[in-house]
């Protein structure tokens, strides 16, 4: 048992630097993750929030957290494309004739946007300290805020494997994106959701992307964050472990 576990990670170490180099052999990939949220975040706080009523808080500090969601949303989208790929070049058959843990084939491809995203994250922080952003968190407060990151990144990948396995067409792979993107700007992670009409105020408040950008907002900006941070792990968890079974499930059938 101890052997499989230790062929099945190393597997996956390797898979995910196969999937690693195409990652950084796509310019288009990396301007496309990085340039698009740091687009938006400058046009937000310079552009657009001088405009908005954000409660006292700073534009920066106020609009980083949605710009995060947004940038794992760009990054994963391009997880389910690649994936896709791979299954319409046959690439997948190709691998399970080979003496390889199946786990690590989609190991890698999720091993890759866990990492690429978490790097990419990193990097619109900086920008973020660059125009603006200023956290008050200690230690805590930041791990905690990572570790919301992380689950955040994980729970999106696997919808982007399930997309990734299941679409037809390159055209069609990247739409969940879409909806995920249009749940982000229903949420508080672009304005507060006190100042939205009652039905769309009552829709947000009880939706995965608020709970996670309130809670990344509140522990970086070192205030409380009630139950947004429950709400966010429970949201994460229960999307990351139903996306993850149905994945498992789309993998095996195509194996038959």
């Amino acid at each position: 048992m101890k052997k499989i576990i230790q062929y099945a990670i190393s597997d996956t170490v390797v898979m995910t630097g196969r999937v690693m180099k195409q990652v950084l052999r796509s310019l288009d990939t990396i301007i496309t993750v990085l340039l698009m949220p740091v687009a938006l975040l400058l046009a937000m706080n310079y552009v657009i929030g001088g405009a908005m009523d954000l409660g006292g808080v700073a534009t920066a500090d106020y609009m980083l957290p949605g710009i995060i969601i947004m940038c794992v949303l760009s990054g994963v989208a391009y997880t389910a494309y690649r994936l896709h790929v791979d299954v319409q070049k046959g690439i997948f058959e190709r691998f399970h004739s080979m003496p390889i843990a199946k786990s690590s084939i989609l190991g890698g491809h999720v091993l890759t946007s866990v990492v690429t995203n978490a790097v990419s994250v990193i990097a619109i922080v900086l920008i973020g300290l660059l125009i603006g952003f200023r956290p008050a968190a200690g230690a805590v407060g930041w791990l905690l805020a990572a570790l919301v990151v992380l689950l955040f990144i994980t729970a999106m990948t696997w919808i982007s494997v399930f997309f990734g396995l299941i679409t037809k067409s390159v055209e069609t792979v990247g739409v969940f994106s879409y909806l995920l993107i249009g749940l982000t700007f229903t949420s508080s992670s672009f304005a507060p959701v006190s100042s939205m009409p009652p039905a769309l105020a009552a829709f947000a408040r009880h939706q995965p992307m608020t709970a996670v950008a309130d809670s990344i907002r509140l522990l970086l900006l070192g205030e409380p964050v009630g139950s947004s941070f429950a709400a966010s792990i429970v949201w994460c968890v229960a999307i990351g472990a139903v996306f993850w079974a149905l994945s498992v499930n789309a993998y095996r059938r195509q194996q038959r």
